[in-house]
């Protein structure tokens, strides 16, 4: 979404009474341990995407529920925001942190083929058999 320091700022404005919502308006046990991380608003206001994280085998639980709350999210985010134009909410399942777990995961089993010794064209590097033999 084409964004500009002033839809940044509403942005940031949106995410503060948003969080407050999804926190403290909402009953939906669905909704618990879901974390907003962040928002976009387009330049008209007519549009606001928000980033929501969770577990990952609780995203189309989440997005289900954020679908039936949608109504009631946009009318309390509408009188708290005191903007002209209430903007039409689409949630977005933020999978950043997820992909960064996984990475993290695989990073910590290097395989063997890892600790080889290579040149600088990243060869491995074969020890001399005729200096081996010598000794």
């Amino acid at each position: 979404m084409k964004q500009n320091n002033n839809s940044r700022r509403m942005g940031e404005q949106a995410r503060e009474k948003l969080g407050y919502i999804l926190l403290f308006e909402l009953s939906d046990p669905a909704l618990d341990l879901v974390t907003l991380t962040g928002c976009e608003v387009s330049i008209d206001k007519s549009m606001l995407k928000a980033y929501v994280s969770c577990d990952v085998d609780r995203y189309d639980e989440v997005r289900l529920a954020l679908q039936r709350a949608k109504g009631r999210i946009r009318s309390l985010l509408g009188r708290s925001l005191g903007w002209r134009v209430t903007p039409d909410i689409v949630f977005e399942i933020d999978t950043t942190v997820d992909e960064a777990e996984h990475i993290a995961r695989m990073l910590e089993d290097v395989p063997s083929s890892m600790s080889v010794e290579k040149d600088e064209f990243g060869y491995p590097v074969v020890p001399d058999v005729a200096e081996d033999a010598d000794e």
